[in-house]
């Protein structure tokens, strides 16, 4: 088995393993590191079929994948920025719209107004 392959069969993992939690991730967080694990399988596929057309032609590698690859490793870094700082603006919007927890004799807990029974003497009205 070649080197290429080994990357190419690692990749291909990698693939599978982040379309598995993209399927199954409960959370927005996890599925964002599941296509970036995606995003890095793929990156890792496509150097290995970069370092085995280049093999083939007596050259070390072909340099225009390895740029392509650059280049995106670029533009997914930015994006995953991107998406985690609206991660974060999201759960911060979340918390300011979700309604307190008040507990029990807190400031915060609404006050119940007690109202006299019919049949107590503190009615208001005279036996």
């Amino acid at each position: 088995m070649t080197e290429a392959q080994i990357y190419g069969i690692c990749g291909a993992g990698l693939v599978g393993i982040g379309l598995y939690g993209a399927i199954l991730g409960r959370s927005a967080l996890r599925r964002l590191l599941a296509f970036n694990l995606m995003g890095s399988g793929v990156f890792l596929v496509f150097g290995a079929i970069a370092r085995r057309g280049g093999i083939v032609d007596g050259t070390l590698s072909d340099p225009v994948p390895q740029a392509l690859v650059i280049t995106g490793l670029v533009v997914a870094f930015a994006a995953t920025a991107l998406a985690v700082a609206l991660l974060i603006r999201l759960a911060a919007v979340d918390r300011e719209e979700a309604p307190p927890s008040a507990e029990p004799g807190s400031a915060d807990a609404p006050s119940v107004a007690t109202t006299p029974s019919a049949g107590s003497p503190s009615a208001g009205t005279s036996p």
